[in-house]
């Protein structure tokens, strides 16, 4: 500020200070105010700026431990059976669907005959768990080759257990529909 106006505010201080807001002011502006229990509400809806981040941060490392299991179980380490025999690999495939084709195929017995059923799958499940291992054993095996023909070996043997217990069950099947027909025709 400049010099004369300063001295000119402090020579004529007494009258700035004689206008003075009406009393009925304050009361005036407080009805306009919400009351304090909305206030209230107001603020107990509101949340701290280090409560918010908290949570971000909690949910950032949630997401990020999520996100790296699902890495780690997309990203299993295996063996690249093209790489070691591209035939082999071919023959892999085809004998382990020929497996889930006749496994789906004897599963309908054990709508009809769960005995028989679970009589076969123990057959099965210890040849595949013979597989699993191979399959285990293949990706620390220095020959790899020699355990992915084995492998194979082991779902060939698969295929033709299953051949047979399809074969018995349908024999099973016939040995019934024909007693059927016996007892028909008597």
């Amino acid at each position: 500020m400049s010099k004369g106006l300063e001295d000119f505010i402090r020579t004529n201080h007494s009258e700035f200070d004689d206008l003075e807001p009406d009393a009925g002011i304050w009361a005036k502006i407080e009805k306009q105010l919400p009351p304090q229990e909305e206030k209230k509400k107001a603020d107990a809806k509101t949340f701290s700026l280090g409560f918010v981040l908290r949570v971000a941060a909690s949910v950032i490392i949630v997401m990020g431990i999520s996100f790296v299991i699902f890495l780690r179980s997309v990203n299993k380490p295996g063996v690249d059976l093209a790489r070691i025999n591209p035939e082999y690999a071919k023959q892999q495939v085809h004998y382990a669907s020929l497996v889930e084709t006749k496994r789906t195929e004897l599963k309908q017995l054990a709508k009809t005959d769960p005995d028989l059923y679970l009589e076969f799958s123990k057959e099965i499940a210890q040849m595949d768990s013979t597989y699993k291992k191979l399959n285990s054993d293949l990706a620390t095996s220095p020959n790899q080759e020699l355990v992915l023909r084995a492998m194979i070996r082991n779902l060939q043997t698969q295929t033709e257990v299953l051949n047979q217990q399809l074969g018995v069950v349908e024999q099973y099947n016939q040995s019934k529909n024909d007693q059927k027909n016996e007892t028909k025709s008597i």
